[in-house]
């Protein structure tokens, strides 16, 4: 695959030394010279060209004809939409990822400037610490369908509601499919009549609503509060009814 990268920022770099580590042909557009000058010292020669990526001319000479995704990772986000832009409807690539830098102008990522794919990275932060702080012990592996479905993972605890639970029996979503039980380090099959054991790393193909429900269906019992009885007064000294005998 031939990606078109434009900025040669720290998360342009990495993102064309993953690719080119996959054996991904990879060319990065930059033109600041500063910036140049570090990237040599991170990447092929090869995988580097000198021009401002929002030229025509030089997305031509870049080769952005045969790339078949255009990743716009500039420091301005009205470069990034015009790269998008010139990507689709000048030259057709099938695929364009964009880099938001000021989380404000998000909107603006979308079908009108042909982004398929926007990375706010404050946005994704925010929804990674809502998923933590919400689906308990739960661990999102990764994300699918642009974020619509993650694949989870969680260990069934000791007194969990679904121990002894038959798979069939959970009551699941329809968003929400159970893809693998590893047991004793083994995997297997989650057929319906497989009875769920505390111990258990499940895997998951779910949305946010049946991830919710995984979890709430692993978690452990709540443990009951008990009532603080206060003491009970003593009952006073039983007096007798004998009168004291006159001396």
């Amino acid at each position: 695959m031939f990606v078109l990268i434009a900025g040669g920022g720290r998360t342009a770099s990495q993102l064309a030394n993953v690719l080119l580590a996959q054996n991904h042909q990879v060319v990065l557009i930059e033109h600041r010279r500063e910036v140049l000058a570090r990237l040599h010292r991170e990447l092929p020669t090869e995988a580097l060209f000198e021009g401002q990526a929002t030229d025509p001319a030089v997305l031509e000479q870049a080769g952005i004809r045969r790339a078949q995704v255009v990743a716009a990772c500039t420091p301005e986000d009205a470069d990034n939409l015009v790269i998008c832009f010139l990507a689709r409807t000048r030259y057709n690539v099938a695929r364009t990822i964009a880099q938001i830098d000021n989380p404000r102008n998000a909107w603006l990522y979308d079908d009108r400037f042909h982004v398929d794919v926007a990375l706010n990275q404050s946005e994704i932060l925010a929804s990674l610490i809502e998923e933590e702080m919400s689906l308990g012990d739960m661990m999102t592996l990764i994300k699918v369908r642009r974020g619509q479905y993650s694949v989870v993972e969680e260990k069934i605890p000791l007194q969990a509601r679904v121990v002894g639970v038959a798979i069939r029996d959970l009551d699941l979503p329809q968003e929400c499919a159970i893809a693998a039980v590893i047991r004793q380090g083994k995997m297997v099959i989650p057929r319906g009549p497989l009875v769920l054991e505390a111990g258990d790393e499940v895997l998951a193909v779910t949305d946010r609503a049946g991830a919710e429900r995984l979890a709430a269906l692993f978690a452990p019992p709540e443990p009951v509060a008990r009532i603080a009885v206060p003491p009970q007064p003593s009952p006073p000294p039983k007096r007798s009814g004998r009168r004291p005998k006159d001396r």
